[in-house]
């Protein structure tokens, strides 16, 4: 596994960070669809990656039972292995006490004393305002007086103005944006990844796969030609190629949901390079990124943040639908798929427009008009 020393801290991390918002599942007896984290296989899981030199762990508050399942996979002397960093889920913060309160639950959640890095998530223009009215640095500063926290940071889902305007606001110890070869101008992109760098400031890359969206939805001519001229990178290894050709990529979190996913990852990172693409590679990127772009019609990830919807839209489901589409020409599938879940009620007719959704999308996507497309192309 390779290392990079992390900012201008005395530790190194993995180049590998080990994402746990999509840790394997198993469905629930009589739960009808519904599902819950796998425990056992993701802490084997976890153990497996830290035993294997990765020892950066990404997991939050609003992932569910993760933190729960990380804290129970840290037992038994992985703890002292590991850097932990979690989130504070931003939109439930209400008052200054909510900062202690929901920190201290997230202790206890992971069973440690003190959490190595704690993020602010998801940062975005109305968390920004509600976070400085009630003081967040003041919160951050006495968090790391009192041993709970070590260091302090935040993800970042807006516009790249906003980016550079929170990173000047504070001695941050590290950030986290989105990014990979398809969104390299979207929110903080790479104009922000050389920003935070110049200030210090390292950085933590997540979505290098936009969501499985560059391994599992990719067109068949992209296929073909990795297949004929990918210069021995397949989907996977050439999108975390290139955020490893970036010199100011610290740590590029790959969130699993399987060992097999795990081990791949693991073997990709131990074979590596590091340093600029080369020009069979860099010309491969651009040929990638210009036919997936001719394909994609709505940029979802897939991450969930949108849901619940209050009237019941699988709106991640749809899209995924509606892209496949264009991507894959599977309107004949979509539209089946898109039947069942107009009779479940999930469809995009059930959308009030009450803009929810649009206000927690960390891709700032027009999620209303989205679903409008949906629906009239596949009813």
């Amino acid at each position: 596994m390779q290392y990079i020393k992390f900012g201008r801290q005395d530790f190194n991390v993995s180049r590998f960070g080990m994402g746990c918002m999509r840790l394997p599942s198993k469905k629930l007896n009589g739960g009808e669809g519904k599902s819950k984290i796998n425990e056992d296989e993701s802490i084997k899981m976890i153990r497996y990656a830290i035993d294997n030199g990765v020892n950066y762990l990404d997991t939050a508050y609003a992932y569910g039972d993760s933190e729960l399942v990380v804290g129970k996979s840290l037992a038994k002397g992985y703890r002292q292995k590991t850097i932990l960093a979690t989130k504070l889920p931003s939109w439930e913060i209400k008052s200054y006490g909510d900062f202690n309160k929901y920190l201290d639950e997230q202790l206890k959640r992971l069973q440690v004393e003190y959490i190595d890095i704690y993020l602010l998530h998801a940062m975005r223009q109305s968390y920004w305002e509600n976070y400085k009215k009630l003081d967040v640095f003041k919160f951050l500063d006495e968090a790391k007086k009192q041993g709970k926290i070590l260091y302090a940071g935040f993800s970042f889902h807006d516009q790249l103005a906003l980016f550079k305007e929170i990173t000047d606001s504070y001695d941050w110890d590290m950030c986290q944006i989105q990014l990979n070869y398809l969104d390299e101008h979207m929110q903080a992109g790479l104009e922000g990844l050389k920003y935070a760098d110049s200030k210090g400031i390292p950085v933590v890359i997540m979505e290098p796969l936009k969501g499985g969206s560059l391994v599992n939805n990719l067109p068949g001519e992209v296929t073909e030609l990795l297949r004929k001229d990918g210069v021995g990178l397949n989907p996977v290894s050439l999108a975390l190629r290139y955020l490893c050709s970036l010199p100011e990529t610290a740590v590029i979190l790959s969130g699993v949901s399987s060992m097999r996913q795990l081990k791949e990852d693991i073997e990709i990172f131990n074979d590596m390079p590091i340093g600029p693409l080369d020009d069979k590679e860099s010309a491969l990127v651009n040929r990638v990124r210009d036919l997936i772009k001719s394909k994609i019609k709505i940029g979802c990830t897939g991450c969930g943040y949108c849901m619940p919807c209050p009237s019941g839209v699988a709106i991640p489901d749809l899209f995924k639908l509606y892209n496949d589409v264009y991507m894959l020409d599977h309107l004949k599938v979509s539209k089946i798929f898109y039947k069942v879940f107009e009779n479940g009620k999930k469809g995009a007719n059930q959308c009030t427009e009450c803009g929810q959704c649009e206000e927690k999308c960390p891709q700032t996507l027009e999620i209303i008009e989205g679903l409008k497309d949906v629906h009239k192309l596949l009813c």
